[in-house]
């Protein structure tokens, strides 16, 4: 039986990230290689025409899952009927910008996509949020989408998730895929905690803990961590340019293990609605440990924290009540 065509949002989809995005959701890298799509492109009316390229060039790929290409400045368009919804478009923070400027810039763009996702999106739509701020833009998103409920709507700290599986790969000079449940807690900003304590490697001879592999504490609790929190900007000084090809198939890692399950034994981070796990307030968005199964992420429960873990854990919490605040004030 052919299934049938999901429909899948992208906004900002002319950008850097929405251009790397799009071809990776039309060849089945987000939903899998026998799952037909339709994809909704939303960007703003001076990327008019540079996304009506982008469209050309997704016809010009004959791409066999893609079956229509919808590109357009309409939100109301954009959202009717898709079933996943990833924002990527925010407006991001240029020079001399204070944060209460981008976080309002964003509230309102957010407010208007999420009134546009409650009234037309399909029942039960997920939705992944990447525009940074990406766990308050979710929040924001969540206030006015009230029909959404709270457990479809994440942010993406996957990304951060995939730098951290890198980091200890290339200390470790192993391959990537034999690392597995490192852990990102919090905010995806430079407090964000990447975890280790719970991470194993898989070897000919079973597995074993990171912490025991790579043998130096020191390097665990200061330069792995930073280099995993700046790693952006570290890309943006390279490249001139923020990461894009990361960013998009990080996004495709989020919405696969969503939709079609994380492997036994795994977990992955998600930013996600708290519940009050681990002493977080609920009502914020953050990054927890979670493993996924028929469409729905449940977070890792039971993990033992250290004292050096919980003041990692609490400072993004902090961070992210005064981020809420922030957007909150923006609102009135």
């Amino acid at each position: 039986m052919a299934k049938d065509a999901v429909r899948v949002l992208v906004t900002g989809a002319a950008g850097q990230i929405g251009y790397a995005l799009v071809p990776m959701v039309a060849r089945g890298v987000m939903l899998g290689p026998d799952q037909p799509v339709i994809l909704h492109m939303l960007d703003i009316e001076p990327a008019a025409e540079a996304l009506n390229g982008v469209k050309m060039e997704l016809i010009d790929a004959a791409f066999p899952l893609l079956k229509d290409v919808i590109a357009t400045t309409d939100v109301v368009e954009a959202c009717a009927g898709v079933n996943i919804a990833v924002m990527v478009g925010g407006f991001p923070r240029k020079e001399g910008m204070e944060r209460k400027d981008v976080m309002s810039k964003n509230v309102s763009i957010y407010k208007a996509q999420a009134s546009a996702l409650e009234k037309h999106a399909a029942e039960n739509c997920k939705v992944l949020v990447v525009a940074n701020p990406a766990n308050t833009n979710a929040l924001i998103l969540k206030e006015f989408a009230p029909s959404i409920p709270e457990k479809n709507i994440t942010c993406l700290t996957r990304l951060d998730h995939n730098r951290a599986l890198g980091q200890i790969s290339e200390r470790l000079d192993i391959q990537v895929s034999d690392v597995k449940n490192v852990i990102i807690w919090g905010n995806h900003s430079s407090t964000q905690y990447p975890d280790v304590s719970h991470a194993t490697v898989t070897s000919s001879s079973g597995e074993k803990s990171v912490r025991e592999l790579v043998a130096d504490d020191k390097w665990l609790k200061t330069e792995f961590i930073t280099t995993v929190q700046q790693r952006g900007a570290a890309i943006i000084k390279a490249r001139k340019l923020s990461s894009a090809l990361s960013a998009a198939s990080a996004a495709c890692d989020h919405i696969r293990d969503w939709v079609l399950g994380t492997p036994k034994g795994t977990w992955v981070s998600m930013g996600v609605y708290s519940d009050g796990s681990y002493g977080i307030p609920p009502g914020l968005i953050y990054s927890f440990p979670v493993t996924c199964e028929k469409g729905e992420w449940s977070i890792v429960k039971g993990l033992k924290i250290d004292e050096f873990s919980r003041a990692k854990m609490d400072a993004t919490a902090n961070e992210l009540m005064e981020e809420k605040s922030l957007a909150y004030s923006c609102l009135n």
